[in-house]
């Protein structure tokens, strides 16, 4: 395949790109994420370092105008909103959700990127905290990815603790040994993902080694009513438990990627393998 070959004004288009697609709509106001974060390959990343204020520049100028656009629309649709806010269905007027826009270019160190022409863009879009939950700074990140002539759009949500909450509870604890030494992982939450990860792939936890290790290879989930924990198989080179190979958690079609809902009961101590490559100790703690 043939690679595009990018300019710098595509790296500003597929930023605001990306904004329209991280919005939050309020009573009042439509929020749209202040915070960027543009990965190129270290190639192109290399080529542009030297313009990159200008680039900063020159891409909060076109987020301050496509706001403007968004909000000025031409006569003939500014008529047809106007007969919307007769019956009640005005759209909010978009709004940065920050007090100025954080636009930062950073090269691909995790080799997320296939090509020298691909641009992946994060946007972070903070939402109200859930106090009743415990969840403090709660951040919705969309991610886009251009390769070639097609594009591709992933969500996430991120939790972050409440400053106010108690010392979270460990549930269970993972141990393993990867290319950069040894680890141990305590599992706070109700489920915890594995694997070599990347900037389009967070994991909660990230090993160090081969690529027979997939980005997101495998999964914990516990069950909040029983405690229970499940191994979930994500990988393309297969997971095991104590030895045996799990059945695998996900299916591809149309080159799309899909959970199965097929899990594996976890006992309270077990050896979990990532394509026979890397080995996590699990043990459950005692409730």
């Amino acid at each position: 395949m043939k690679h595009l070959k990018r300019t710098s004004g595509d790296l500003i288009d597929a930023i605001v790109d990306n904004m329209r697609q991280n919005l939050e709509e309020l009573k009042y106001a439509t929020l749209a994420p202040s915070r960027y974060t543009v990965y190129l390959s270290t190639t192109e990343h290399a080529r542009i370092e030297g313009i990159i204020p200008r680039l900063q520049a020159e891409a909060t100028r076109a987020l301050d105008e496509e706001l403007a656009r968004i909000n000025r629309p031409p006569l003939l649709r500014s008529l047809a909103r106007r007969v919307a806010q007769l019956s009640g269905g005005r759209r909010p007027p978009l709004e940065n959700a920050g007090p100025r826009w954080h636009v930062e270019f950073l090269p691909d160190t995790d080799g997320d990127l296939a090509a020298d022409g691909d641009i992946m863009v994060h946007s972070d879009l903070v939402l109200t905290p859930d106090l009743e939950l415990g969840v403090g700074e709660r951040t919705r990140r969309i991610t886009t990815t251009r390769h070639g002539d097609t594009s591709s759009t992933r969500a996430r949500m991120i939790n972050s603790p409440s400053p106010a909450s108690r010392a979270p509870q460990i549930y269970a604890r993972l141990s393993y040994r990867d290319n950069l030494g040894d680890h141990d992982y305590d599992v706070v939450a109700d489920q915890a993902t594995i694997g070599r990860g990347g900037h389009a792939f967070p994991v909660d936890v990230r090993v160090a080694t081969s690529e027979d290790v997939s980005r997101e290879h495998a999964r914990i989930r516990r069950d909040g009513a029983t405690g229970q924990f499940f191994l979930i198989d994500l990988s393309t080179l297969g997971t095991t438990l104590n030895g045996r190979h799990v059945p695998r958690g996900v299916e591809e079609r149309d080159g799309v990627k899909r959970e199965t809902g097929a899990e594996t009961a976890l006992p309270s101590r077990a050896r979990i393998g990532l394509a026979d490559t890397v080995f996590l100790e699990f043990e459950q703690v005692a409730r």
